[in-house]
């Protein structure tokens, strides 16, 4: 189950010649894939690519139509691995995955795909997650391109300019016998627009008659010799072919050439942002007419000297819009020009900054830098926007109120760090794990990534490091020795453990003979990344084989000590299976299985159902929890120990305490980890469990009434007792 359908949005990859393409960013990349003939499409899911991931799951009746096969990957290497089949055959083939964390992963299967060189086209789509809302370290896809010679488009952020990116990467690939990356930004994934489709286009070549008429090339092995010539002919045939290709079909845009005797040198993803700052400043319309000359790089690796050095000539500057460090293009393009002997002065990295994603406001300061240091006059007498405008002065010690509102505002605002979501079965896991706390001392704990990284941060405070999705109970590999008896704790999801953790973290910990503990949270999807199905998921999947689980694959590879908890919700067992693995006697790893669906997933699953349960006159009952007012002190360890979104607190209605109590709002959908808490931590007994009907039975309803008097009743003698207590 997905965190979004898109089984109504796929209608639109049946499109024909010539109709009109209406849709997201991401669909339109499939439709794409479609009308260039693809024969395979692999991957793994991720931000900001998942979604393309759901598309193709939703399309799978259109793709077996034309013969297309469709792979949810183990990983990204083996989505990058799959690409093998296009190395001796003229098979288009297509993965998609996160950069730059998939791109780690997947670098030796892409290093050894670029060095052979393909027949067929090779296109990888990734997701470059850089930015303001990225959730991953701040690294570029570039370096993976120049690292492995394969070639990198980055196109203009609208629909037809991705469709023809994905449809020239294929020809590209063909053409120079190379893999192409396509990467798009987060908004480029989701940017809305249109296109004219083609038909779509069924394999002239197929999987089918690949297998039957199998080839082998051993000059495409990496093998030494052979592995010499691949590197000879990337420089001498690949390459120059790439930039024949590149010229010809004119990938790369110039806009206003000639308009200035200076002009905007930028990567094509950025185009949006360049646009709107010139625009902003009155120097081009909203339909790309711009004042100042543009030369959009769609393909940023490889560059062509003979059109730089030709947009350059008889410019007195250029600005360089290039996003991240480090400044793999600049530094290219100030070589390329002093090697052809052209003085045009380049400016980049010195109005931009060296790192951090370039917002409107960033792009639009620089832009206005550099078109007041060589035509002065174009914006004389304009007002600048606030973003170009000289900062102002900063704040004096006697109180000058010059600053910005923002940091005025840091100042009040209480800081909310992300946390789980209401519900979540993996709050109660680590509330279980500060209880244990509290009995045992502090443990090294090894995180990993996925929700339940969000342990870290308050009001849990768990984690020390994170090596890589999968990798927790590796990152700890290290804490193993026999003199001590203390074991350190490693978490990993059942994401991470089917990606990569199964071998790099329980295998290796048995072969090591590691006396630590891993706790696999298994929430029954891969929910970070929108909870798609994984092998150890129990709901029925009719494409993929599930209900694999993660208890028998473990005791498969050799760790005897293992304990399933299938309710993580019950702080007493996950209180008391967290103590048996860290004291226990029997030597050799441990491995606790905590269950519990994602809760995201579950009221998306359920949600429908009881509407339509209400909706048919079915009686439904549904549980929330409260907390009295009168019964509670103000102690909010309940808070402490859950950080629940749902808990929060209010005013004291008893006059003489001053002290918040807590409450439960609207929110909550009834997990009952509030209570849970309060019992195992043996706080106050102000929580109470209370059960919303829909549709009531007679008996309900009589239930209820006789409830409301006897409760009634007894407020009333409250309130006379303290009308007497007043006087």
């Amino acid at each position: 189950m997905a965190e979004r359908s898109f089984a109504s949005e796929v209608k639109l990859l049946r499109l024909g010649e010539g109709e009109q393409f209406r849709g997201e960013g991401i669909l339109a990349v499939t439709k794409a894939l479609l009308q260039s003939g693809v024969s395979y499409v692999a991957g793994y899911q991720g931000a900001p690519i998942s979604h393309l991931m759901d598309v193709l799951t939703d399309a799978n009746d259109i793709l077996q139509e034309l013969g297309v096969r469709f792979e949810h990957s183990a990983s990204e290497a083996t989505a990058t691995a799959t690409l093998g089949a296009s190395v001796n055959y003229p098979l288009r083939g297509a993965v998609t995955f996160k950069s730059t964390v998939g791109t780690n992963v997947a670098s030796d299967a892409l290093a050894n795909l670029a060095s052979g060189g393909v027949t067929g086209g090779a296109l990888l789509i990734v997701g470059e997650d850089y930015g303001e809302g990225s959730s991953i370290m701040q690294e570029r896809s570039h370096a993976f391109a120049m690292k492995s010679q394969v070639w990198l488009l980055d196109p203009r952020p609208n629909l037809p300019s991705i469709v023809n990116a994905v449809e020239q990467g294929f020809e590209l690939s063909e053409a120079s016998n190379t893999p192409v990356m396509l990467e798009l930004r987060i908004r480029a994934c989701h940017v809305h627009g249109s296109f004219t489709a083609k038909a779509n286009k069924r394999p002239a070549f197929t999987l089918k008659d690949a297998i039957e008429a199998p080839l082998r090339d051993v000059n495409r092995i990496v093998l030494p010799p052979a592995s010499y010539l691949h590197e000879q002919e990337k420089i001498s045939r690949r390459w120059p072919a790439a930039v024949r290709f590149i010229q010809e079909r004119g990938l790369n845009e110039f806009f206003a050439a000639d308009a200035q005797e200076f002009g905007i040198v930028l990567q094509g993803g950025l185009y949006n942002a360049v646009l709107r700052a010139l625009e902003l400043l009155g120097l081009a319309d909203a339909f790309g007419n711009s004042a100042i000359p543009l030369y959009v790089l769609n393909v940023t690796y490889p560059l062509v000297d003979a059109e730089f050095t030709r947009f350059c000539a008889g410019k007195r500057a250029i600005l360089l819009v290039e996003e991240g460090q480090p400044d793999f293009i600049e530094q290219a393009v100030n070589s390329m020009l002093r090697k052809a002997d052209v003085q045009t002065r380049v400016h980049g990295k010195d109005l931009l900054p060296m790192a951090g994603e370039y917002t409107g406001a960033v792009v639009v300061k620089a832009v206005a830098r550099f078109v007041e240091s060589y035509a002065p006059q174009l914006l004389a007498g304009r007002e600048l926007p606030l973003a170009a405008r000289p900062a102002p002065l900063p704040a004096l010690p006697n109180g000058d109120p010059k600053v910005f509102a923002i940091q005025q505002a840091a100042a009040e605002v209480q800081p909310r760090p992300p946390s789980f979501c209401t519900g979540c079965p993996e709050r109660p896991i680590f509330t279980a794990m500060k209880l244990i706390e509290r009995e045992l001392g502090q443990h090294h704990v090894s995180c990993d990534i996925g929700c339940h990284l969000f342990s870290i941060l308050p009001p849990f405070n768990i984690g020390a490091t994170t090596m890589g999705y999968g990798l927790g109970w590796a990152g700890a590999s290290a804490f193993n020795t026999r003199e001590t008896d203390k074991r350190t704790i490693s978490i990993m999801g059942d994401g991470g453990f089917w990606h990569n953790g199964l071998t790099s973290g329980v295998g290796n910990a048995v072969f090591n003979q590691t006396d630590n503990l891993l706790l696999v949270v298994d929430n029954g999807y891969s929910a970070a990344t929108g909870g798609q199905d994984l092998p150890s998921s129990r709901a029925a999947n009719t494409l993929r084989n599930t209900n694999n689980p993660i208890e028998k694959a473990v005791r498969g590879v050799g760790v005897d000590w293992v304990r399933t908890v299938d309710n993580t919700y019950s702080l007493e067992r996950m209180r008391d299976a967290l103590r048996d693995a860290l004291t226990t006697k029997q030597k050799g790893p441990k491995v606790i299985v905590a269950q519990s669906e994602c809760m995201l997933n579950k009221q998306r699953r359920i949600r429908p159902l009881i509407k339509k349960r209400i909706a048919g006159g079915e009686r439904v009952v549904r549980e929330r929890f409260g907390i009295d007012p009168e019964t509670c002190t103000g102690d909010h360890s309940c808070i402490r120990l859950s950080g629940c979104p749902s808990l929060t607190v209010k005013p004291n209605p008893d006059p003489l305490r001053r002290d918040p109590i807590a409450t439960v709002i609207d929110s909550c959908v009834g997990c009952g980890l509030c209570g849970e808490v309060a019992h195992a931590a043996v706080l106050c007994p102000s929580f109470y469990r209370a059960e919303i009907i829909n549709n009531p039975s007679r008996w309900d309803r009589f239930k209820a009434r006789l409830r409301g008097a006897v409760i009634g009743w007894l407020q009333a003698r409250i309130e006379r007792r303290l009308e007497g207590l007043a006087a």
